[in-house]
């Protein structure tokens, strides 16, 4: 029987977790890891460390078909490093970079999500409780542009409402004469779903500093709008000497900011 080996490392933490799984049960699309397993991986991540390390943890999703070049983004980005013998990822994996945005140190928890059909139970486990997903398709593939639209049905249906999204159209340093979706392609889909679109080369590290910057930003100050609306009100409490009057007043106004 033949076995997939599926793995979850944080390269910083230095935390490695393996299993393995017969490729018929993945294949089986009634599968699906269930609350038991995924408690077991969150009591296997290593425990949290100070506040002081990072004002925000935001986790975000890269998804995509297979071969688009999401974990060389992944690479790119968290290692400064590029190879062209990447093996196709098997599962999940994920990596962590803390960048400073607006004086804020922010954490990127990036997952890294396979693109073959027959592991697609697993990786929509991991649309719940990403804050921010990075659409990936080859600007040489075509196919992998007009399956957008799926992998954004899969967003609707596993992720959360206000997750933020951004397209990212991959292989952008190709020769023109290989390129299959133009840039103006991708921006009229991006403007279709009210998203922001980016072109990126992880050969030549093309845009993908921004892109990453992009969406923490912007995953932060909606994170910033929603911590300062749930703020409790203060409310004045006057000194004994004034007077019930005063008191009275005092309640009336806390009222009328309520």
């Amino acid at each position: 029987m033949l076995f997939a080996s599926l793995f979850i490392r944080s390269h910083l933490k230095h935390i490695f977790i393996s299993f393995s799984l017969p490729l018929s049960l993945l294949s089986d699309p009634g599968w699906s890891f269930g609350s038991s397993f995924c408690e077991k991986i969150e009591m296997a991540a290593p425990p949290a460390r100070a506040r002081a390390d990072y004002d925000y943890l935001i986790k975000l999703l890269l998804i995509g078909d297979s071969g688009v070049g999401k974990s060389c983004l992944l690479l790119r980005f968290s290692d400064g490093s590029f190879t062209t013998s990447f093996i196709t990822t098997i599962g999940i994996d994920f990596k962590i970079r803390t960048i400073e945005l607006d004086g804020k140190r922010i954490k990127l928890q990036i997952w890294d999500t396979a693109g073959q059909e027959r592991f697609r139970t697993i990786t929509t486990a991991y649309y719940r409780g990403a804050m921010g997903i990075l659409l990936v398709y080859d600007v040489t593939d075509e196919s992998s542009f007009n399956n957008i639209r799926n992998w954004i049905r899969n967003i609707e249906q596993h992720a959360s409402d206000n997750v933020n999204k951004i397209l990212v159209g991959n292989k952008a340093d190709m020769d023109e004469s290989k390129r299959a979706v133009p840039t103006s392609k991708g921006q009229a889909l991006a403007d279709e779903y009210g998203i922001k679109f980016f072109e990126t080369s992880a050969k030549t590290n093309m845009n993908v500093e921004e892109v990453f910057f992009s969406i923490g930003r912007d995953i932060k100050q909606r994170l910033s709008e929603s911590d300062s609306k749930s703020e409790p009100q203060t409310i004045r409490i006057n000194q004994p000497d004034q007077g019930a009057g005063t008191s009275q007043g005092a309640q009336k106004s806390a009222c009328c900011g309520s």
